[in-house]
């Protein structure tokens, strides 16, 4: 989808239905292209230049870099020879990761120099296909979610991924979960809103949700990896409905055509993802401990979607199905979703 079919589907929909007032879209792969079709049909929203300070993880960082904002040594190349060059310059561990992709499935991690190879081999970089390398930054990984309007944050939220989801991807038998802390505005979380800021400013951001991913450091440091111009994915988006009982959706459809927001006045609770994961290929063929894990936190359970039987096994690491729970206390919250992870297990056969 590029930005003159859009500008054609526009200009033909405006001429059965009238002006076109707004054109948005949360899914950044056509980002840039809505914006550039805004541009050519004078519709207000972020530009095609600042999108791309968010899509194009070279220039992201390069602008993080130039504002102060701490995150991974990087590199965009265009050669294996320039990739083996920055390896020899940062070291092992690498991630390596498409210019502007999308989450955690299109990146490697390369522990040494043979994989290295195998990654060059399979995706040779080159001028009309690079690759980014970064450091590999060990520590806890969280997000921290903003709403921004005309460049100033006004809410934001954290959330802790656990493990991260690149720990996720690599090791199958991993269970993973997302926790959404009540307690968000306590001095641990100083730095990275400070920082997240800074980070925002330095993109560009207008009126627009951001999710911004970061880690703290071994030593306490934190180092900002990646942001998007849009909401967060991982039903972390749905988290905040209940974190605040709130309508996040309806809040962004208003800030996006009306650019209004009104900022949730409570944060009412902590909320807790647990995802099922099952190993292996094929479908799904039994299911253990659900139902007792279902009798025993029922009462804590907001949002649900089950495996099942029969189920093709998912390609991604969300996995083949979750419960969603809430409760006044994180430490409950947390409790809780490691209890069903560890207790359910989902057999694929």
């Amino acid at each position: 989808l590029d930005a003159e079919e859009l500008v054609w589907a526009a200009r033909g929909l405006s001429r059965q239905f009238g002006p076109i007032h707004r054109m948005l879209t949360e899914y950044e792969l056509i980002q840039v292209s809505v914006a550039q079709a805004r541009e050519e049909l004078d519709i207000p929203g972020m530009s095609a230049s600042t999108l791309q300070n968010f899509r194009d993880k070279g220039v992201m960082k390069d602008r993080l870099n130039a504002a102060g904002v701490p995150c991974a040594q990087h590199r965009t190349v265009e050669s294996p020879q320039e990739a083996r060059y920055f390896a020899s310059r940062v070291g092992f561990p690498l991630i390596i990761k498409p210019v502007a992709g999308v989450g955690a499935r299109e990146i490697h991690q390369c522990e040494d120099e043979q994989d290295l190879e195998e990654v060059l081999a399979e995706t040779p970089p080159s001028p009309w296909n690079p690759l980014q390398l970064e450091e590999f930054i060990q520590g806890d990984e969280y997000t921290l979610d903003s709403i921004s309007v005309n460049g100033q944050a006004l809410w934001h939220s954290i959330t802790r991924y656990m493990p991260t989801p690149l720990e996720v991807l690599r090791n199958p038998w991993m269970q993973w979960r997302i926790l959404t802390p009540r307690e968000i505005d306590i001095p641990e979380y100083d730095d990275i809103r400070r920082v997240g800021e800074q980070a925002l400013r330095a993109l560009g951001m207008e009126s627009n949700m951001s999710h911004l991913e970061w880690f703290r450091r071994p030593d306490g440091r934190v180092a900002v990896g990646e942001v998007g111009a849009r909401p967060p994915g991982s039903r972390i988006f749905t988290s905040l409905n209940w974190a605040n009982d709130y309508d996040m959706y309806d809040a962004w459809i208003r800030l996006m055509t009306l650019n209004q927001f009104t900022p949730p006045q409570e944060r009412k609770y902590a909320v807790g993802t647990a995802f099922f994961r099952g190993m292996g290929t094929g479908e799904v063929v039994a299911i253990h401990g659900l139902e007792a894990v279902l009798q025993e936190f029922r009462h804590l359970v907001v949002e649900a979607d089950l495996p099942y039987l029969g189920q093709v096994r998912a390609n991604h690491h969300d996995g083949e199905g979750y419960l969603m729970v809430r409760h006044p206390e994180t430490r409950v919250v947390e409790q809780v979703i490691g209890e069903i992870v560890s207790r359910v297990r989902v057999e694929i056969g």
